[in-house]
């Protein structure tokens, strides 16, 4: 009989797999990177790896997460007779300090945004009510459907200052950095895990991909590396509270091809240690359990702190209003 499991995931969020059957199965798009399994144990070995004893955990955990908002969508008229779409969005980056042996929780810095991004060569800033939004010009012919990924960059450099600031006031060297999402180009950032709770990508062959759906709670997969174009070594951990479908609570967990291969699997072996403490609960968090507790927190801050989206676009409407 087949065996049908509900996802504590709340589906307007998408799923927490992506790609795969409707029966929970698993990503199901296959990634042409090549990938090396034999890093920790070789392919032939794998078997989900238990918390280890004497793994030394942080005293010390940042997790760091932006938030982006399209807050109006804008054309403009050149005096040439042609038109540019503009995108006027808000953005913000935080850093929660968690302190593991007091089980304190602390927003330790976080800063916000706005920008006009569009490829127009003669739009200017734009100043909306009291809030400023700075042009930010793109390459190429600046499509519509194009601008919202233009944001990106540049909260995810938002994301690196404010993590470097964090860490100068606020850790002994004994911590650890959790990155909501690939690590990308933040991988130069030390003592750092990118933390991807979506599977989007099959990477493991078959015979591997049974080694993840049969982790328990707080067991990890050994530590392979992807030769991808950011490349890095990567793993996958179930957490707590999953719903038993073949695929709940699975996240993947990656560090920078910068590392080596100890390196990578120390930070592996910590993870481990580290993570599933942090895993949300159903009854709270309709991402549970991948969203972690102070990820969720920190995003409900930030998206409080852009503002009202309604008076903002108001304010974008009467100042257009005013260059016409």
């Amino acid at each position: 009989m087949t065996r049908v499991f509900v996802d504590a995931w709340d589906p307007s969020y998408g799923a927490s797999f992506e790609g795969g059957s409707a029966d929970g199965d698993g990503p199901a798009s296959p990634s042409s990177a090549q990938v090396d399994t034999d890093v920790e144990v070789p392919a032939a070995e794998w078997a989900p790896i238990d918390v280890s004893p004497s793994v030394r955990r942080p005293d010390v955990v940042f997790l760091v997460d932006g938030v982006r908002r399209n807050d109006a969508a804008l054309w403009t008229a050149e005096e040439d007779g042609t038109s540019y779409a503009a995108l006027a969005a808000s953005y913000a980056a935080g850093v929660v300090r968690c302190d593991l042996r007091r089980g304190a929780a602390e927003l330790v810095g976080w800063h916000i945004s706005r920008g006009l991004f569009t490829a127009s060569p003669s739009i200017e800033d734009m100043r909306a009510g009291s809030v400023l939004y700075e042009v930010h010009r793109i390459h190429g012919t600046g499509e519509a459907s194009k601008l919202p990924a233009a944001v990106q960059p540049n909260l995810t450099a938002l994301e690196i200052e404010i993590s470097a600031k964090a860490r100068q006031t606020g850790s002994d060297g004994a911590d650890l950095l959790v990155v909501d999402g690939p690590l990308r180009n933040r991988r130069q950032l030390p003592r750092t895990i990118g933390y991807v709770k979506t599977q989007q990508k099959q990477y493991l062959p078959a015979a591997l991909t049974t080694v993840v759906t049969s982790l328990r709670p707080g067991q990890r997969t050994p530590v392979f590396h992807l030769g991808t174009v950011w490349g890095g070594w990567s793993w996958y951990l179930r957490l707590p509270g999953a719903s038993g479908a073949p695929w709940s609570g699975i996240v993947r967990v990656e560090c920078s091809p910068d590392l080596s291969a100890d390196e990578a699997i120390e930070l592996a072996e910590i993870s481990g240690a580290t993570l599933p403490r942090f895993a949300s609960s159903a009854y709270k968090d309709p991402r549970a359990p991948q969203n972690l507790v102070p990820i969720a927190g920190l995003e409900r801050r930030l998206r409080g702190l852009l503002g009202d989206a309604r008076v903002l676009h108001r304010a974008l409407t009467q100042a257009t209003a005013a260059t016409r």
